[in-house]
């Protein structure tokens, strides 16, 4: 593996949970990472952190569903580090209910925020990876869902199979300017956005939150442990590190054995 010395990586959703421990793990091993989030005060703080660690971090303020608001927060990034290798494209939220209650503005706001967000951050990003063929990376905050169904989900399960389409797309048009192209799915990591999640399907489903965690959440792994940030954390630096185009437009599932491809 090697280093990530005189990169610059921008991650969005990077405040808290997952994208928060993948720009710590980028910046300890050598990146200039920029934090986007929609909470500019909170991604500050991550990056203020960073820094006193002796990293090299930015916080950026970015609505992943703006289009303005994305090409603006790329743009800064470029202007402060001079360049752009890495794109971590994790923003994501999820609102749960069955289809026939499901709302069409949460329908909307959903695929805005994970589809869209992806689509606007890939391009902002590859105006400036394309440029002299530099190359990048870009990788995609997927899901178990993004291969698997749940009731409940049908908006966050659509969004993320939407992903792997755009992530095997990038990788063919990429591949000329040497970009190249991942899918990180995780299973259930005990992030905020899952937290939420417990309580809210034991309601749905009239069933106790240890009852949702055993036989909902971990029923399919092959241990019941829930994925961690760190196995997120060290997937994303694997492919960021990894020296060639043998991989890419690829889906790593990180489940313990909640999904085998």
């Amino acid at each position: 593996m090697t280093s990530l010395n005189g990169k610059v990586a921008l991650i969005t959703g990077a405040a808290s949970g997952l994208g928060k421990a993948i720009a710590e793990l980028y910046a300890k091993n050598g990146a200039s990472v920029a934090i986007a989030d929609i909470n500019q005060q909170a991604a500050d703080a991550v990056a203020a952190g960073i820094n006193a660690a002796g990293g090299r971090a930015l916080g950026v303020a970015m609505d992943v569903t703006s289009e303005e608001a994305v090409n603006a927060g790329t743009d800064k990034v470029v202007a402060a580090f001079g360049r752009l290798d890495i794109l971590v494209s994790n923003a994501g939220v999820q609102i749960i209910n069955p289809i026939d209650q499901f709302a069409f503005a949460d329908w909307k706001k959903m695929l805005a925020i994970h589809l869209d967000g992806g689509f606007l951050t890939t391009k902002a990003a590859l105006k400036h990876m394309y440029q002299g063929d530099r190359g990048g990376i870009v990788i995609y905050m997927g899901s178990v869902h993004s291969h698997e169904a749940s009731k409940l989900k049908s908006a966050y399960v659509a969004a993320k199979h939407g992903l792997l389409g755009l992530a095997r797309t990038l990788a063919k048009e990429g591949a000329p300017h040497n970009v190249r192209s991942h899918v990180i799915c995780p299973g259930f990591v005990r992030t905020p956005l899952v937290e939420k999640q417990i309580p809210e399907q034991a309601k749905e489903l009239g069933i106790t939150e240890d009852e949702v965690i055993r036989n909902v959440m971990l029923k399919d792994t092959v241990d019941g442990v829930f994925t961690t940030v760190e196995d997120i954390a060290q997937t994303a630096l694997y492919l960021a590190t990894f020296p060639s185009a043998a991989l890419t437009g690829q889906s790593i599932v990180v489940s313990h054995g909640w999904f085998m491809q």
